[in-house]
């Protein structure tokens, strides 16, 4: 501004009395609107109960008032059914060592043979089984709708999979067997697990060894260099490991609700390194850990400033103008959304598409469906304002939760009851490195693709540019996994049908980490179908070939097949993007 009443301070001249009043009246309007938030009802809420369990619960009360004989019903066959289940726990009604229907004999914590020989230990494994299943046939029985059903459905199997026997020290016979055999040191040393944990890890059971895996020696070890950093991401260059390469260059886009590493895990289990050592010159992104200061940036600037910012960097580096984008879940989506934003103008430096575990349609969310829903979504919004981000606790715990069993009342049983120190596992350190989210970007990833999934509809708008997926023309290998939880695989093929180019879907074993971690194995398998793809993913699977192995062979030779004749690699870096620093990076070990 020209006047005196508008010049900043750092001009030398003091604001003159109309500016300072309006200053003072802006920050206290500023200060206001915020108290108003912290002292609102509604932040109040949203901060008790971001998730609007409460919600649930009052529908499900009104229901089963509206419509009471089904929980009557119910509960008169839960009290045979535990009549039953005491009685097969008296010695001699039975014969011991046999298992019990329904019996969870996959799960190791339950190998004891006294579940079955002991009358206490199977009294209390036969009542959880009974309670379990009342309380699963009241969850399908009772009228709700569906956001309400599916949060009940989950509250019900955090409280089952709590109550499991198996969980406590009076009901679990291998804890006094421990005490036992160690003289009582496994007791000490659980008390001591659970009082460092209660001061030291949020009240939560610790999940691996602290420092036990070494970002940058025993986590992300390829060899690199970062020869890119802006305020958002750096870019990372593996080294070569072969004399010759692929001229198309592959860029790795992951997922910045966890560290990038994932893609680079551990030497022997790193598909960056699988790339690298088939030909590849590599990149990768890996993205800063946002706080306070990031909270207004969006989509748009993710996609700016993170893959496109990327893609430049690899053109500039090897001369070349197409580069293959191989990514992972949100970072997956991202990347489809980058070919997509693309290819409305009419670029087409992707040249192919890997994309693992990715949801483009999200019509049928899983079990994260629980946290995403419209009013839940407007709640972590309100919760979200004071500071800018939604804590990287929040992120591991939503994700945990998802998973209670294996990921909390395991660590537990292990390391409070039993005495037992955690684990030094790779895949266990990079899920408890969790990140923040930025506000803008977290609400509007929630709202525009869980709530309303636009980008499946064609509705979405980033960057100026509506984004129609079938505008994407590539090449494209998609991954799912069978057993995922947060990508599941059946949604993970509905997007694959609306990308318009040619799609190789290949359903892995396992989860949805570790079906990426995926080295070959003899423990490995894999499917793969004909294309085109069939509208039921069920017929798909019917027809897919079950190969042995991991998908990791399949995709070498299928990126091999369309990343180009052979030349000596580009150096590492160049004169505009020189190498910063040795990889992995700064932002990577940032907290």
């Amino acid at each position: 501004m020209s006047t005196s009443e508008g010049m900043p301070s750092g001009s030398g001249r003091p604001p003159g009395p109309v500016a300072a009043a309006r200053r003072l009246g802006d920050v206290l309007a500023g200060a206001g609107g915020r108290l108003g938030d912290v002292v609102s009802p509604s932040w109040l809420v949203a901060r008790v109960d971001p998730m609007n369990f409460a919600g649930a619960l009052a529908e499900t009360a009104v229901a089963v008032a509206a419509h009471p004989g089904t929980a009557v019903t119910a509960t008169a066959q839960l009290a045979g059914a535990a009549l039953r289940a005491a009685a097969d726990a008296v010695p001699g009604t039975r014969v011991p060592g046999t298992r019990a229907p329904g019996a969870r004999s996959a799960d190791r914590r339950h190998r004891n043979p006294a579940w079955e020989d002991n009358p206490w230990y199977a009294l209390c494994r036969r009542e959880h089984e009974v309670l379990a299943g009342w309380a699963r046939t009241v969850v399908e029985d009772v009228e709700l709708g569906p956001v309400a059903r599916r949060k009940l459905a989950f509250l019900v199997e955090q409280a089952v999979v709590a109550a499991d026997p198996v969980n406590w020290p009076w009901s679990n016979p291998d804890v006094p067997a421990a005490a036992l055999r160690t003289g009582g040191r496994s007791v000490l040393r659980g008390l001591r697990n659970l009082v460092r944990d209660v001061a030291m890890n949020g009240g939560m059971p610790r999940q691996v060894a602290a420092d036990a895996c070494v970002v940058g020696h025993d986590l992300a070890a390829t060899p690199g260099a970062v020869v890119f950093r802006n305020d958002l991401v750096e870019v990372i260059q593996y080294a070569p490991t072969t004399p010759t390469v692929h001229r198309t260059p592959l860029l790795l886009s992951p997922p910045w609700i966890n560290k990038y590493y994932v893609m680079d895990l551990a030497p022997g289990r790193s598909f960056a390194q699988w790339a690298v050592e088939h030909g590849r010159t590599v990149f990768a992104m890996s993205y800063r850990n946002p706080d306070g200061a990031q909270r207004d940036l969006t989509l748009s600037d993710y996609l700016q400033q993170g893959l496109f910012a990327a893609l430049d960097v690899v053109e500039e580096i090897t001369g070349e103008s197409r580069a293959d984008v191989a990514a992972l879940c949100l970072g997956g989506t991202l990347a489809t959304a980058g070919a997509a934003w693309l290819a409305a103008r009419g670029d087409r430096r992707i040249a192919s598409l890997t994309l693992l575990n990715t949801m483009l349609d999200y019509s049928e969310p899983g079990p994260l469906g629980v946290f995403t829903d419209a009013r839940t979504v407007d709640r972590l919004a309100r919760r979200m304002r004071a500071t800018g981000y939604l804590p990287a606790s929040s992120m591991k715990a939503v994700f945990d939760a998802l998973r209670p069993a294996d990921l909390v009342w395991r660590y537990v049983l292990d390391g409070w009851w039993l005495g037992e120190d955690p684990p030094a596992f790779d895949l266990l350190a990079w899920n408890v490195d969790s990140t923040r989210m930025p506000a803008a970007m977290h609400t509007e990833y929630l709202a525009e693709l869980y709530v309303e999934n636009r980008l499946a509809a064609g509705t979405m708008e980033l960057a100026g540019e509506r984004l129609d997926l079938g505008a994407v023309r590539c090449d494209t290998y998609v991954v799912g996994a069978e057993t995922d939880h947060i990508a599941p695989w059946r949604s993970v093929y509905a997007g694959a049908r609306l990308l318009g180019g040619d799609v190789r879907f290949v359903l892995t074993t396992a989860g949805h980490i570790a079906g990426v971690v995926n080295p070959p194995s003899a423990r490995s398998a894999h499917r793969v179908g004909t294309r085109p793809l069939p509208a039921a993913p069920d017929d798909w699977f019917a027809a897919a070939a079950r190969r042995p192995g991991s998908w990791w062979d399949d995709w070498a030779i299928w990126a091999g097949e369309r990343a180009g004749p052979q030349a000596p690699p580009p150096p590492l870096g160049s004169t505009a993007h020189p190498a910063i620093e040795e990889a992995p990076g700064s932002y990577v070990r940032a907290g």
